[in-house]
């Protein structure tokens, strides 16, 4: 664990948290010891709490944890943690435990600096600094305990000889000081549209019902949530596609977003060229996978493989309006062309022309392999020198009532706020009023098992490709399951010009996906069709429940041993 005493705090143009904007100005470093004398120093040291990289998690590179979800195809990579391979070396492992002690041990400078200056700052501006510091704190360590368990713990100060000194702190006495951090940052901050311009009462709230609902703490979910709704500060945007856009700098729903911007701050963007459809000049090799793409119901509110809706042969037809702004619809113009994996030639917008499809296997084989093309968060910015900086979706309204009506329904609460939080999602993704139940599914299941499945499949859609996925799977311990199975892919016919059959071709006749009780898709049924090619499986290992420890910080201080078993010490 590498601690220091040095602030290096960033310059940032822009920070978002529901309507409010942060601007901050450019500060070199200075010691913990001769720093905090105004209140400037406070804010300043702050602002460097934001820093994306202490999120390593979030907003390390594009979709960080989706890559190693059911969620994800990317041709024939695996990447370690999908395929079973994870060791005490992977580098996950270690960019997320040094950077989120470092945010840990700057908000313990920040806080333990706060009684020196009593007398000196306003009491008031002192209390909203401990807040926010508080809630950093909190956050922190809620990744920490999630993804190793047991953690070194430390809350103050700490020289080097004795952070090198520490062993591992028991992850419920460490989630007691999360759940009073997020208490201490609820008290002291100011609730949004307040007119300051910093994170407010309503993320802490938020993020104490993520932390507790992580450790399946349902009745601190519950509460939690219900506080942040209670703010009525936040609610649905009406305009799913429009929230997760680069241009998009504040949005109703927004609780904690980080910032991206190349032109304001230098933020270094993700390369785009991955999502981007091949005749756009991209290579398109990560696409929302057929699970993901099978997980949206039809609008009656059924799953594919049990509502009349579903037409294999035009499997983008009835079905939940999210799907359209998640994954390119076929036939549909999409960034200059015409987006149809089934056919050899396309339209060319701009030209009226036909012209080779890139992005179909029958004339290119490196086009996407399952046929998918992601558009949620893309647009034509993403193909004109493709790299992208829209912002990191870390905390969103949606989520909170999801949390909300997953813990009442754990607890077996389930009543009409349950059905009020649900339908408030449902009915916004149909871009109708919730009173107008004829007009959407409605949900107003009472089985607790039941809702249970719905619950996580609205979760699974909502949330798509925000990181969310995850921790869902790890926490529902279904990640065993979700990552055993086999990545499903067209089949290669390089070179043919003739048009296919879309039905048959995506979707084999006669073949449909299982969806499963617990909420996951099956693919099997398609795939002993023999008309899709499964070019990797992924292979989760029991033991990456939890991350391993990283080889150096053990290296350095054997205190931390043993390491999470399966890991070897």
């Amino acid at each position: 664990m590498k601690m220091k005493k040095i602030i290096s705090v960033l310059t940032i143009a822009s920070i978002f948290f529901g309507c409010q904007k942060l601007d901050l100005n450019p500060l070199s470093e200075g010691s913990s010891e001769n720093w905090f004398s105004n209140e400037q120093e406070f804010e300043l040291a702050l602002n460097d709490l934001y820093r994306p990289e202490l999120w390593y998690v979030e907003a390390s590179r594009a979709y960080n944890l989706d890559r190693y979800t059911d969620d994800w195809s990317q041709r024939e990579q695996l990447y370690e943690y999908a395929s079973g391979t994870i060791t005490s070396d992977w580098s996950d492992s270690k960019e997320t435990w040094i950077n989120t002690y470092k945010g840990i041990s700057r908000a313990n400078i920040i806080l333990n600096n706060i009684d020196k200056v009593r007398g000196t700052i306003p009491e008031e501006k002192l209390n909203q600094f401990k807040g926010e510091a508080s809630f950093f704190r909190g956050a922190f360590y809620s990744y920490l305990v999630f993804l190793y368990g047991d953690v070194p713990f430390l809350t103050k100060e700490v020289t080097i000889d004795e952070a090198f000194a520490m062993g591992r702190t028991d992850k419920d006495i460490v989630l007691k000081q999360i759940y009073a951090d997020f208490d201490t940052a609820a008290k002291y901050l100011p609730p949004p549209g307040s007119g300051v311009r910093r994170i407010t009462d309503g993320a802490a709230y938020a993020f104490k019902a993520r932390a507790a609902t992580w450790m399946l703490d349902y009745e601190t979910a519950r509460d939690a949530a219900k506080s942040c709704m209670d703010l009525k500060e936040y609610s649905l945007d009406p305009d799913y596609r429009s929230m997760f856009l680069a241009s998009t700098n504040s949005s109703p729903g927004f609780i904690f977003v980080l910032p991206q911007s190349m032109e304001l701050t230098g933020t270094e963007a993700f390369n785009a060229k991955s999502f981007v459809p091949r005749y756009a000049g991209g290579n398109n090799v990560a696409q929302p996978s057929w699970e993901l793409f099978c997980s949206y119901l039809c609008t009656d509110g059924l799953p594919v493989d049990k509502s009349p809706l579903y037409d294999p042969e035009d499997p983008f037809k009835n079905r939940d309006p999210r799907i359209y702004e998640t994954i390119v619809e076929f036939g549909t113009p999409w960034l200059g062309y015409i987006y149809d994996p089934g056919v050899a030639q396309t339209l060319e917008i701009a030209t009226g022309k036909m012209v080779t499809n890139k992005e179909s296997q029958l004339s290119d084989q490196f086009a996407a392999y399952n046929g998918l093309c992601l558009k949620k968060g893309v647009d034509e910015t993403w193909a004109d020198d493709y790299l992208s900086d829209n912002n990191w979706m870390v905390m969103r309204y949606a989520d909170v009532l999801l949390m909300y009506a997953e813990a009442k329904m754990e607890l077996n609460e389930i009543d009409e706020s349950v059905f009020d939080a649900l339908n408030s999602i449902r009915a916004r993704a149909y871009k109708v009023p919730k009173t107008a139940i004829a007009l959407y599914p409605s949900i107003s299941e009472t089985n607790q098992a039941k809702l249970r499945t719905i619950i996580r499949m609205e979760r699974r859609v909502e949330l798509a490709w925000e990181n969310r996925r995850y921790f869902d799977l790890i926490r529902w311990r279904l990640m065993e399951i979700a990552n055993k199975r086999p990545v499903v892919a067209l089949p290669q016919k390089p070179g043919l010009t003739a048009n296919i059959n879309s039905g048959d071709y995506f979707f084999p006749k006669g073949a449909l996906p299982i969806i499963e009780d617990n909420g996951l898709v099956n693919l099997q049924p398609i795939i002993n069709t023999g008309k899709v090619r499964t070019p990797v499986i992924r292979d989760f290992q029991p033991k990456q429940y939890l991350w391993p420890i990283p080889t150096e910080e053990i290296t350095i201080n054997p205190n931390l041993l043993p390491n999470n078993p399966g890991y070897g010490d």
